[in-house]
């Protein structure tokens, strides 16, 4: 009889969690803003803290950090945008040349008697659709970006709220005397991993545009773009922000400039990623490359492109929230990547 009730039980979850997962695809128009936001609201909370060490009024360090978004923000999204556009409108040269280029190689190798159908063979790997989905999760960020007033009112409001955030959680959590150290380790765990990963991304992003300019490759401000956004995706977006700007190397300036680009990537993101990001952050909050390859399908069927780039974070809010309780610490575990926690 009890273990009817428990199957009843996990029925009535499954099901609540698929009604709360239908609700949140239909009104994602109005929650990626908001989420959006949160994140810049947290990225934007030890900058806050740091002007209030210097005795700075709180209404005059948000002021100073919304004009700093704004003149960041505007900026980018200017040469991004006409980047975008102007790439777009060569987006079928770019496609035909790299055909042109992919049959060379299937020539090449019937040379050595290997043999392999090119209309199949294309039909099936088309080069050009690797740049088509790192241009269309631009595209799509670029459209979520569009309610920016929407956005920066959200962080102003977040940020008034930001101190106060803690003491909300523990009377919600019915810990009014704020017994309950979990939450904060939580909170704090939230803002040091997406503080440090921006950081780390920022750093990503500069160094593959400065290689880039460098090779004077095509639009390196829009590939740098892409690999700092691509960079909260551990593993799976180094490799799609690597492949548009090796391919347009390839056509643009030569092979050899193309190799260098791939091997540039390869150790930029090597560097960046086990190197400076590990001895800041701690190899504890690693997931499994299965879940970074899950959680990327699922958040983006859920909130699209926004939910695509910002899948790691939420998994990771997900396992850092696992990780406070003791019922959820087997669960974070599974999506660990088995590496033990450095505290």
């Amino acid at each position: 009889m009890s273990s009817l009730s428990g199957l009843n039980r996990s029925l009535v979850i499954l099901a609540s969690l698929f009604v709360v997962l239908a609700g949140v695809k239909l009104a994602s128009d109005i929650i990626v803003p908001f989420i959006l936001a949160a994140f810049i609201a947290i990225i934007c909370n030890p900058l806050l803290r740091f002007f209030a060490r210097f005795h700075i009024p709180k209404g005059l360090s948000i002021v100073i950090i919304i004009c700093l978004i704004s003149a960041v923000g505007m900026s980018l999204a200017g040469l991004v945008g006409q980047s975008l556009t102007d790439f777009s409108k060569q987006l079928p040269d770019y496609r035909e040349q790299l055909q042109d280029k992919f049959i060379w190689l299937v020539d090449i190798a019937a040379q050595y008697n290997i043999l392999i159908d090119k209309n199949q063979l294309i039909s099936l790997f088309d080069p050009g659709k690797m740049i088509d989905m790192a241009t269309n999760m631009l595209t799509g960020f670029g459209g979520v970006m569009a309610n920016l007033f929407l956005i920066i009112l959200t962080v102003v409001f977040m940020l008034f709220e930001a101190p106060m955030l803690s003491k909300k959680v523990h009377l919600a959590l019915d810990d009014p005397e704020m017994k309950m150290l979990q939450i904060d380790r939580f909170l704090e765990s939230i803002n040091s991993y997406l503080a440090i990963k921006t950081m780390v991304s920022l750093g990503t992003g500069f160094c593959a545009g400065l290689l880039l300019w460098i090779l004077n490759v095509d639009y390196f401000v829009l590939w740098a773009v892409l690999a700092f956004l691509l960079n909260y995706i551990p593993n799976i977006g180094s490799i799609i922000a690597a492949i548009p700007a090796v391919l347009l190397a390839l056509l643009t300036v030569g092979p050899v400039a193309s190799g260098i680009v791939a091997i540039g990537y390869i150790t930029i993101n090597t560097v960046m990623g086990n190197i400076i990001e590990p001895r800041f952050m701690g190899r504890g909050l690693g997931l499994s490359t299965l879940v970074v390859f899950l959680s990327l399908i699922f958040w983006g069927w859920l909130l699209g492109t926004v939910g695509m780039l910002l899948s790691v974070p939420l998994t990771m809010i997900v396992k850092i929230a696992l990780e406070a309780t003791e019922e959820g610490q087997w669960l974070a575990t599974m999506l660990g990547n088995g590496e033990v926690k450095v505290q």
